[in-house]
């Protein structure tokens, strides 16, 4: 069995499982009956339901998951459009905050399945044509997470990529051994938001060759430590890559992270007991776990994410 084989076996069954186990869990991951449009912070509250749909739309898009999958896709898409009463909640968020991205960039992972809400579009429009928009002070690679989720959307004014692109960690190649944590994070929600999560080659061909040197050592090292979510965020980064460079033991060792239910630990710490804790802890490595699979698979199958 080649290496594309293998990655490819390996990620159906882990974006498989994954999807089974959000569809399963997804009420854990519904808005509090507390929480309001006008709440501040929106992680604590409604930032399960934006990723869920991440990795749902994902899986519709690459159009490589089976009935059984796109079956779970679909439910997992219209529960939580339900739960911002389809896109109601989202567009009075944006409206009484114009400066926060969030609304938008949840909204962009059903506008990719094909969910439409006008009047968040419109509005999402005009905001982002005022000055304000154009300053507003978030970190390089969270501007281009906005731009990404615009264009997804249909939105707003074309994106400067090239200016935001260089911007950001990644744009500026630095030393590869003064990466830490966080700015692994920032770099591969970089090439998430350049790619639209594997759809375009449009990575600049030096950063390519940059990730494609490091990738697989940053990859050992996070492996090594058991940092799951870490590790499978990098693979899915060099999924969306013209020619990924990290081999098959890497995905063979986070697909062994993986349980038999779906669930993949965020780490190689114990588990809790209780399951929304469970939830809360593992709900994100989940997604990646259900979204490195589905842009691995896709690449293997010629689907929308394959070059």
């Amino acid at each position: 069995m080649s290496r594309t084989d293998t990655i490819a076996a390996i990620g159906h069954d882990m974006a498989r499982s994954a999807l089974a186990w959000l569809a399963e869990n997804r009420t854990y991951g519904g808005l509090p009956d507390t929480w309001s449009p006008q709440d501040a912070e929106p992680d604590s509250a409604y930032k399960p339901l934006g990723e869920t749909a991440l990795a749902a739309s994902l899986a519709l898009r690459e159009g490589v998951a089976g009935p059984r999958e796109a079956e779970a896709a679909r439910t997992l898409l219209d529960h939580a459009w339900d739960e911002f009463h389809q896109g109601d909640l989202l567009y009075e968020r944006q409206l009484r905050h114009p400066l926060m991205s969030d609304p938008l960039e949840t909204y962009a992972h059903f506008a990719r399945a094909g969910y439409e809400h006008a009047g968040l579009r419109q509005l999402c429009d005009h905001l982002h044509r005022l000055r304000a928009a154009r300053v507003a002070e978030i970190v390089p690679n969270r501007r281009l997470a906005v731009a990404n989720a615009a264009r997804v959307a249909g939105t707003g004014p074309p994106a400067d990529w090239e200016t935001l692109i260089a911007a950001t960690w990644l744009g500026a190649t630095p030393e590869p051994w003064a990466i830490d944590w966080m700015t692994a994070y920032h770099v591969t929600h970089t090439v998430f938001h350049v790619t639209d999560w594997g759809a375009r080659r449009e990575l600049p061909a030096d950063l390519e060759d940059y990730l494609r040197a490091w990738l697989p050592v940053w990859a050992e090292v996070w492996r090594e430590v058991e940092q799951w979510d870490l590790l499978g965020e990098l693979l899915a980064v060099d999924a969306c890559l013209t020619r990924p460079a990290c081999g098959r033991a890497l995905w063979q060792d986070l697909a062994a992270a993986q349980l038999p239910d779906g669930m993949l630990p965020r780490d190689g710490q114990p588990l809790a007991d209780d399951p929304q804790e469970l939830f809360d802890d593992h709900h994100h490595p989940t997604v990646v776990a259900a979204a490195a699979g589905t842009i691995a698979l896709s690449r293997a199958l010629g689907g929308a994410g394959a070059p």
